[in-house]
C-alpha cells in the first residue's frame, strides 16, 4: 500500500516535468542523462567536470610534450 506523501510526490513530478518526472535516475551519472532533462545547476556541474577533465588531460599531453622533448634534447648531445 502507498503512503499518502508518496503518491503526493508522484504528482508533483509528473506534473513539473511529466513522464521524465517519473523516472528513476538513482546512479547514473549526469553525462549519461538526456541534456534536456538536465537542470540548470546539472549543466553546469556538467560543463565544469568537462572542463576539468580537458584541464587534467592538457596537463598530461604537456608533461608528456616537456619528457619527449627532454629526450630528444639528451639523445642530440
Amino acid at each position: 500500500m502507498f503512503l499518502y506523501q508518496q503518491v503526493y510526490n508522484w504528482v508533483r513530478k509528473y506534473l513539473s516535468k511529466g513522464e521524465n518526472g517519473l523516472k528513476d535516475n538513482r546512479g547514473k551519472k549526469i553525462k549519461n542523462r538526456d541534456k534536456s532533462e538536465l537542470t540548470d545547476s546539472e549543466k553546469t556541474e556538467l560543463k565544469l567536470k568537462e572542463a576539468e577533465d580537458r584541464v587534467r588531460r592538457l596537463e598530461a599531453e604537456n608533461f608528456m610534450l616537456k619528457k619527449l622533448h627532454e629526450f630528444q634534447r639528451r639523445s642530440i648531445k
